[in-house]
């Protein structure tokens, strides 16, 4: 199978939403991937912050194997024992009493805090500008990015939009009427963009006293991101409901909404429902990601190659970069010229998978086992990456 056939066959079968993906891969393990040439990749990018064991863990394998010859599939008429110790799994990394809903995938999850925000009777919800939570219908209009929501207006609203780690746009949006404020704590899909210090308490002690319900979309920064279970934990935060998704199944789908205190009660029988959710197969791979990250360290471990990708980066002092931001491994390169794409395209020919957040972001979300010798391959190629798309002289 050649690159130009797969892609072919893609364009011919598939649908044109994603346009035509830039890279037919064939097989993958631990931080490498390979192509149908044969051309092997260090992933940088894990599936967007999704393979959190990196690629065919045996860990994950394992449990996979275990649990497709035991209970597959059998619907929300019926209870599963990996289901039930998930969301026990997840209330207590979260350190506080509630329930959960599982779904398919983060959109999904947002969606359910959605309907459990009509459910409070209040008619407002604030959402920031940039901010990203999926692009189901509902989520889409949780999403303050107006082009992806213009082709699919009217949404469900009323939402509304303001800037993001503004305090005082807080102050004045979040009132009495208000029903849910969503924030992702750094936003992913916009560039890795990082909130002031206390902007997340702020809005805390803003919905508290509100009476507004606070909720944290963790799809891209929980489970281990940036270095905790929970990246809001790092400022001691407790939302009123938290959504995960993208590294909780390490590759399968699945998607969580965590609720806790009033919201964990507005959910009745009937109200909501997917035919896979809490599917055993997909619970017991989460439950196996979560083991592994826990017996192996890789919440520390996030920390420390977060720390050495964002000294490393910093210490070249290219005049391509201006800042590097994020936390933990969750990453964005912010570039003095909207150069990404190009960049992204050849950190590829260099044997890296990066991201084009933005036009002038590179996004770094790779798997939690990185390795010393993985991140130090990349900065050492990265000046050479930078110095093709630099109209100066290349740095001394």
């Amino acid at each position: 199978m050649t690159h130009s056939t797969l892609t072919r066959r893609w364009q011919s079968a598939m649908m044109d939403n994603f346009g035509t993906p830039r890279l037919p891969l064939v097989r993958g393990q631990g931080t490498r991937v390979w192509d149908t040439e044969g051309n092997e990749y260090i992933d940088l990018l894990a599936g967007i912050a999704v393979n959190a064991l990196g690629h065919a863990h045996p860990a994950l394998v394992r449990a996979l194997t275990d649990q497709a010859t035991t209970l597959g599939h059998i619907s929300n008429f019926f209870v599963a024992e990996p289901t039930v110790t998930l969301a026990e799994r997840l209330l207590t990394l979260s350190g506080r009493p509630g329930r959960v809903y599982f779904s398919n995938s983060g959109a999904e999850a947002n969606e359910a805090a959605f309907k459990i925000a009509r459910l409070t009777g209040r008619p407002r919800i604030v959402s920031t500008q940039g901010a990203f939570h999926g692009r189901t219908m509902g989520a889409l209009a949780l999403t303050g990015q107006p082009p992806k929501r213009a082709p699919f207006l009217p949404l469900p609203g009323p939402v509304d939009y303001i800037p993001y780690g503004d305090t005082e746009a807080l102050r004045s949006a979040v009132t009495d009427d208000t029903a849910l404020l969503i924030l992702e704590p750094i936003q992913g899909e916009n560039g890795v963009v990082v909130p002031p210090p206390g902007y997340l308490t702020a809005a805390r002690e803003i919905t508290k006293s509100t009476g507004t319900l606070l909720a944290l979309d963790e799809i891209q920064t929980g489970i281990g991101r940036t270095g905790h279970w929970f990246a809001a934990q790092a400022e001691g935060i407790e939302a009123d409901v938290v959504t995960l998704a993208k590294g909780l199944g390490g590759g399968l789908p699945i998607g969580a909404t965590l609720a806790f205190d009033k919201a964990a009660d507005l959910l009745a029988p009937g109200t909501h429902g997917s035919t896979f959710s809490g599917n055993p197969i997909v619970c017991a791979a989460a439950l196996a990601v979560l083991d592994t990250i826990e017996n192996e360290g890789l919440l520390a471990h996030a920390k420390r190659m977060g720390e050495r990708l964002r000294t490393g980066i910093e210490f070249l002092s290219h005049p391509s970069i201006s800042e590097v931001r994020g936390a933990g491994l969750l990453m964005g390169i912010v570039l003095t010229t909207p150069s990404a794409p190009q960049i992204q395209q050849t950190a590829q020919c260099k044997g890296f998978l990066v991201n084009a957040a933005t036009p002038n972001v590179i996004r770094l979300a790779p798997p939690l086992i990185l390795s010393n010798e993985d991140a130090d391959q990349f900065l050492t190629s990265l000046p050479s990456i930078l110095n093709t798309h630099h109209d100066g002289p290349p740095p001394t």
